[in-house]
């Protein structure tokens, strides 16, 4: 999930792999508009599973990276998410994306509220990877 402070109102959900990344212009974004986003807490959730991920907002899907529909047999740079991640949390302000229509001091000081993060693992997941058991 991104957000540009210059476009208030849009979400996006991007994808950034050595194939698809925004510096070559070949990410794979997904844009949803909502009125007063920044007014109020909102869910946003990612399910990555074994062959897509899907982005959600306030529990509906707006956006879905399956690389297969770009590649029919992807690899490490289409799909590096088979491998051990982190997760990013972040408030950049400025950049080449952020910043690309001036920057406005007297934001200053400025604050990202985030009432919980969560990390589930799905039955079906367990079961593929073998760590489930009845």
């Amino acid at each position: 999930m991104e957000h540009v402070g210059y476009d208030q109102n849009t979400i996006h959900a991007s994808i950034h792999t050595q194939s698809y990344y925004h510096s070559i212009n070949t990410q794979k974004t997904a844009n949803k508009y909502v009125e007063g986003v920044c007014d109020g807490f909102h869910v946003y959730t990612v399910e990555w599973l074994p062959d897509k991920i899907l982005a959600f907002l306030d529990g509906e899907l707006y956006f879905t990276f399956d690389p297969k529909a770009y590649k029919s047999v992807p690899t490490y740079k289409e799909w590096p998410f088979d491998k051990r991640m982190h997760l990013l949390i972040n408030l950049a302000i400025g950049g080449n994306w952020g910043g690309a229509k001036g920057m406005d001091d007297s934001i200053y000081p400025v604050q990202m509220l985030v009432d919980y993060v969560r990390v589930y693992q799905s039955r079906e997941i367990k079961e593929l990877t073998g760590q489930y058991t009845d």
